[in-house]
């Protein structure tokens, strides 16, 4: 294919996740026409004669654009990841929780609910333990033998199970009114509640993230074909996976610890995209960046809007990612 189509396509994208923002803002159980979203956004710059109501103008501004947000950036941050250690580790399996993260930030989140923090502790306590845990892995995989790729993904399961075991053992002992059904809600991926300030914790910490790994994009070509090959090449091979793993780590375990555990995304988004763009990560990486905000957008309308009691968003992506996987290990020729 055609750089320029590429980019036709990845331009495409964008206009696409614009549109579908837009759409989003519309959607809900309270309504808000063109007109006066409109008249909304022009009010915060001038003064105009006020045809909408006050509740409409908090809905927008406090709870619809704030979500909206939320799941493009947490879309953007899982699809990313997947897309990186499907690349670093040469898996197409892999996944953004590969290392732990989300283990490990469902572990600091029941912690914090068990312990009666406020939601801003429990979204600190799941970043704080994520990290926690992705430190705790490296310190494992590098103090193995032989392979360093393998030892990381066996010390990734094996501090997984740990962190699940922690989960596990709080909600038995949490109080069964209360606490266990927040913990057990918080597992199962939602955006309900999201404000501005966890959009701006979150999407400045994915922005770190994300930015070396754009730059690092081409390098993460190379590192496909070979680490002896890489390193003809002057490719510095554990630098790089090391900043890629670091980088996609640290953007899933902001995503996590604002949305819970929202999983598929950065396994079926990837592979998406790569049928659709080709394996080349200069434009693979940001087509999964535009595409897993789009998706989890979508997948969020429909949680908020199908049902009067809304849809843990976990949920619905586990609905779409379980058939994917299904045709992932049986076409598994075709995913490499």
């Amino acid at each position: 294919m055609a750089d320029s189509r590429k980019r036709l396509i990845i331009c495409g994208m964008a206009v696409l996740l614009a549109a579908g923002i837009v759409v989003s803002v519309f959607l809900g159980k309270f309504s808000i026409t063109p007109r006066e979203l409109w008249g909304i956004i022009i009010s915060q710059f001038a003064d105009i004669d006020v045809f909408w109501t006050s509740q409409q103008e908090h809905i927008l501004w406090t709870v619809r654009m704030p979500r909206i947000l939320a799941a493009c950036i947490v879309g953007t941050a899982l699809s990313c990841a997947g897309c990186v250690y499907q690349g670093v580790f040469e898996n197409p399996m892999a996944a953004p929780d590969f290392l732990g993260a989300s283990s490990g930030a469902a572990l600091g989140a029941a912690l914090a609910i068990i312990l009666g923090m406020g939601d801003r502790m429990i979204t600190a306590m799941a970043f704080f333990m994520s990290l926690l845990t992705i430190c705790l892995v490296y310190m494992i995989g590098n103090r193995t033998r032989g392979n360093k790729t393998v030892g990381l993904v066996l010390a990734g399961l094996m501090v997984s199970a740990l962190a699940q075991a922690g989960t596990s053992f709080i909600k038995l002992v949490a109080d069964q009114t209360n606490e266990l059904p927040e913990i057990t809600y918080w597992l199962m991926g939602s955006l309900t509640g999201i404000t501005g300030e966890d959009v701006l914790f979150a999407f400045i910490i994915i922005l770190i993230g994300t930015i070396p790994l754009m730059l690092l994009r081409w390098k993460l070509n190379i590192l496909t074909i070979g680490e002896q090959e890489a390193s003809t090449m002057g490719v510095r091979v554990d630098a790089v996976r090391a900043v890629s793993l670091v980088c996609a780590t640290l953007i899933t375990a902001a995503a996590v610890s604002i949305s819970g555990m929202i999983g598929w995304v950065g396994l079926v988004v990837p592979h998406f995209c790569r049928k659709i763009i080709g394996n080349n990560f200069k434009y693979l990486l940001p087509a999964s960046i535009l595409t897993g905000a789009f998706f989890l957008l979508m997948v969020d309308n429909v949680s908020r809007n199908l049902f009067e009691v809304e849809i843990p968003i976990g949920i619905l992506t586990a609905l779409i990612g379980a058939p994917f996987f299904i045709y992932l290990i049986t076409k598994g020729g075709e995913t490499a």
